[in-house]
């Protein structure tokens, strides 16, 4: 009975001695990366593909009124009536002041009398140096008799003409008592009331005319920017824009949209000294009037089409000691590693990456801060939340 029982544990441990040679053999094969799998992190990837993107840049600038016209009087008087509402909408050719016309009523007066006269006095002298022509042929009359007519003729023509001219400048004189105005608009302060004397053309303007609809934005953009931009066009890297004019919006003073989009004008032919800097001009529409001048404004410029820009989530790169922009990437060896970034601007929340990554790199966009350099990591796409 013993001697079967010793037999038993014999077999036994012989079947357990198997086993752990099998398990043995099972972790000799297994590879390191399968036993650092259950400890790799897990980071969440996106896999860059170049995008056909709308090159801006912002710029900061101020509204100016499309047209600007001062009032002033062209002949001098006392005002006798103010004729508009100040602040209000004014258009071309509405009368916004009186002045007292009772003087330039009389010159006109006057002038006309005077061309009367001397429209009477034309007639008789012609008809003088008319029949004195006619006598000169059969020697009637001396020539000096027929050149002194022939002279009181002309002389009663240049009379009329001149007469003619006072008459009219009478005229126009009177009309300036009634000041006009040169231009549509909105109109500001009077700065005369009634009873003030004015001037012909005096250095105060009485009132000053702005045209709002629509206005000008003028922005500054300095001109290294303006060198690099041509020559991304030059070299292909940007194209123009379908339309024949760049499009512009605008961000307010308090931080929101402007609804019309403007147009790009002109840019200025002449570099600032002092700010190194262009004026671009842009003229929007302006129908409720919510765009003033001397309005401080950010004016977002569309300066060309890239076809294969590379965007990154602004949220994916960070500055290292250096200040240097970097972003995270995964390796295809799934190893992480830290690339060095030019960035070339912003367009809206990601930024537009000039060197540094390429179609197909993987950068890590969630759990940057359990992946470091050189680690083995777990990817998975990533996924935008709404």
């Amino acid at each position: 009975m013993k001697k079967n029982r010793n037999v038993g544990i014999l077999i036994l441990l012989g079947i357990m001695s198997m086993v752990w040679g099998l398990l043995a053999c099972d972790r000799a094969k297994e590879t390191p990366s399968q036993k650092g799998d259950p400890q790799a992190v897990e980071v969440s990837v996106l896999t860059l593909q170049p995008e056909r993107a709308t090159v801006t840049t912002e710029l900061s600038g101020r509204v100016s009124a499309y047209l600007v016209a001062e009032v002033r009087p062209q002949v001098g008087g006392i005002i006798q009536r103010v004729r508009f509402t100040e602040g209000s909408e004014v258009r071309e050719g509405d009368i916004l002041y009186q002045i007292d016309p009772a003087l330039f009523q009389a010159a006109y007066d006057v002038a006309a009398a005077d061309l009367t006269k001397a429209e009477a006095l034309l007639l008789p002298a012609r008809a003088k140096a008319e029949r004195y022509r006619q006598l000169i042929g059969s020697n009637a009359i001396s020539r000096q008799d027929f050149d002194d007519a022939d002279a009181a003729g002309k002389k009663a023509w240049t009379d009329v003409i001149s007469a003619k001219a006072e008459m009219d400048r009478a005229r126009i004189n009177l009309a300036y008592t009634r000041v006009k105005a040169p231009i549509s608009g909105r109109i500001g302060k009077s700065s005369v009331t009634t009873g003030a004397l004015v001037t012909a053309f005096q250095p105060v303007a009485l009132s000053v005319i702005q045209k709002l609809d629509p206005v000008y934005v003028d922005v500054t953009q300095s001109s290294t920017n303006l060198l690099q931009m041509k020559q991304s066009l030059d070299k292909g890297t940007l194209k123009k824009g379908t339309g024949p004019q760049a499009r512009i919006k605008l961000i307010l003073e308090d931080g929101t949209p402007y609804a019309e989009e403007g147009v790009l004008k002109f840019s200025d032919v002449t570099v600032d000294e002092g700010t190194g800097s262009v004026i671009l001009r842009s003229v929007f529409p302006n129908p409720d009037l919510i765009l003033l001048p001397g309005m401080f404004v950010r004016a977002i410029v569309e300066e060309g089409i890239n076809e294969n820009a590379i965007l990154v989530p602004q949220r994916c790169v960070t500055r290292n000691a250096k200040g240097i922009p970097t972003a995270t990437v995964v390796n295809p060896e799934g190893k992480v590693e830290i690339r060095e970034l030019k960035i070339d601007r912003a367009l809206e929340t990601r930024w537009l990456i000039r060197e540094g990554l390429i179609p197909g790199d993987r950068v890590i966009v969630e759990g940057l801060q359990k992946a470091l350099p050189g680690s083995t990591v777990k990817t998975v796409p990533f996924e935008a939340k709404p």
